[in-house]
């Protein structure tokens, strides 16, 4: 079982910056996929950012702006946020991929809230 604690949410002004974290924790656990998703009211749950190996993938809405790195000695993944926007205001949501490819896990969610 693995657990996914996300940290970081909270408000800024557009044009401003926030880095979210997310920790994994369990017993022998491998992750090989960490990422982000993000879910707005009213919409569709999409994906942010993702690393994995050999490479990473972001949405064309965040690219140039954001930025994911991951620490894998602590089974830690970031999301460097810059130049918010108000319609980056959603719950964002921690996203990993355990190596056997079949398993995956969501943590609670943190809220970004952009103000224009």
């Amino acid at each position: 079982q693995v657990q996914l604690v996300e940290s970081g949410g909270g408000l800024v002004q557009a044009g401003g910056s926030l880095r979210l974290s997310c920790a994994a924790s369990g017993s022998n656990i491998s992750i090989r996929v960490m990422g982000w998703y993000r879910q707005a009211p009213g919409k569709r749950r999409e994906l942010v950012a993702l690393t994995r190996p050999g490479g990473t993938n972001y949405a064309d809405s965040v690219k140039g702006r954001f930025t994911i790195s991951r620490d894998n000695a602590k089974n830690t993944v970031y999301l460097q946020m810059n130049i918010l926007k108000p319609e980056d205001t959603a719950i964002y949501y921690c996203y990993a991929v355990l190596e056997d490819i079949t398993t995956d896990y969501w943590g609670q969610g943190t809220q970004v809230t952009v103000s224009s």
